[in-house]
């Protein structure tokens, strides 16, 4: 992810979301459809220097179903909320991909990325749900 600077220019949306909102619930649904893995969102409604109210952060087994995922994601939103993505990150690159929704910011990773970026760790004042069937 070498272009993760545009999170930091563009300003949160002032609706305030919760878990309970149509676009986190499209987004966790979707990602369970494609059988995403280790669901975990991430509240950083509390945090002022965080760059959204929610990460969504998902695990892939391969790079099919890492793109699956993120297409998935984007047809549901699109189709459930009549939203696209302000922004989306690393298609090309397969092993991450960044769907940035202004107020919920969706992170699909393969495995290893995962385990070495550990944004929860990184983001451990957040509080963690998992979402997980």
């Amino acid at each position: 992810m070498s272009n993760l600077n545009v999170l930091k220019s563009r300003a949160k949306s002032p609706a305030r979301l919760t878990r309970n909102s149509k676009l986190f619930k499209t987004i966790i649904e979707a990602i369970q459809d494609k059988k995403g893995e280790n669901i975990v969102s991430l509240d950083l409604r509390k945090i002022p220097e965080a760059v959204a109210d929610f990460f969504i952060i998902c695990q892939a087994s391969n790079n099919n179903q890492l793109r699956a995922i993120g297409d998935n994601i984007e047809k549901e939103v699109k189709e459930t909320c009549g939203e696209a993505p302000f922004k989306h990150e690393g298609k090309q690159a397969e092993q991450w991909i960044l769907i940035d929704y202004v107020n919920i910011v969706v992170h699909i990773m393969l495995p290893e990325p995962r385990k070495f970026y550990h944004l929860e760790e990184l983001w451990s004042d957040a509080p963690a749900m998992e979402h997980n069937l």
